[in-house]
């Protein structure tokens, strides 16, 4: 009888931007996430491990071709701005630490991938999908959109019960909205794309747009 080998090595996913990498690490964070940087497929990138799908950590990435300590992040005239810095000494700006990993340890380096995949489960509306971040008193997880043949998916990426089944939480979308964060309060009005998260009075979710389709997401089981 044939051993199946389970792969639990990390699965690599680019994110479309620097811009959107900082995004990720800093914005609406308690304290932003630490940014490793290290080899990947002959390039430097930095990369930051946000799930794990059956012990498989999920790590996502942009390449990397600046030198410095610090990602810092902010808004400025109500757009946002990303840049690499040597120091944190502007407090308006938030700031993600840069390690450097020398080499990478063979666990750490990317696994060919098994055939374990996310499960789509399709929302109504962006409502619903807001209604997701219920009951987390930490931040709100990220929604992840990316190009799925000529629509858009956004969602967010869940697991219900650390040893079942990982579900892709998702709204379809005719066009990328273009628009980084969403906007929604529990006052029934529907959510909203937004350029940033000042607005008084309302919630808000970070939107991290992917450079391509989400490789691990199962589309057989997609209901259009």
């Amino acid at each position: 009888m044939q051993k199946i080998i389970v792969d639990k090595l990390p699965r690599y996913i680019q994110v479309s931007s620097t811009l959107e990498f900082s995004r990720l690490v800093c914005a609406l964070e308690r304290a932003p996430r630490v940014s490793f940087l290290h080899d990947h497929n002959g390039q430097k990138v930095l990369s930051v491990q946000m799930d794990i799908l059956k012990e498989k950590p999920i790590v996502y990435y942009t390449p990397f071709e600046n030198d410095g300590h610090y990602i810092c992040y902010g808004l400025k005239g109500g757009k946002e701005e990303a840049d690499i810095v040597n120091s944190t000494s502007d407090a308006s700006k938030l700031y993600s630490p840069i390690v450097r990993i020398k080499s990478l340890p063979d666990a750490l380096k990317p696994g060919n991938g098994t055939a374990d995949r996310y499960l789509p489960i399709e929302l109504e509306d962006m409502s619903s999908l807001a209604k997701l971040t219920w009951g987390f008193e930490e931040t709100p997880f990220p929604l992840f959109l990316f190009p799925h043949k000529n629509k858009w998916l956004v969602g967010v990426f869940m697991n219900f019960n650390e040893e079942g089944t990982s579900y892709f939480c998702h709204v379809v979308l005719d066009s990328d909205p273009q628009k980084p964060y969403l906007k929604f309060t529990t006052n029934n009005v529907e959510p909203s794309f937004v350029d940033n998260p000042s607005e008084h009075g309302y919630s808000y979710i970070k939107i991290i747009k992917l450079k391509d389709t989400h490789p691990l997401v199962d589309y057989g089981h997609l209901q259009n």
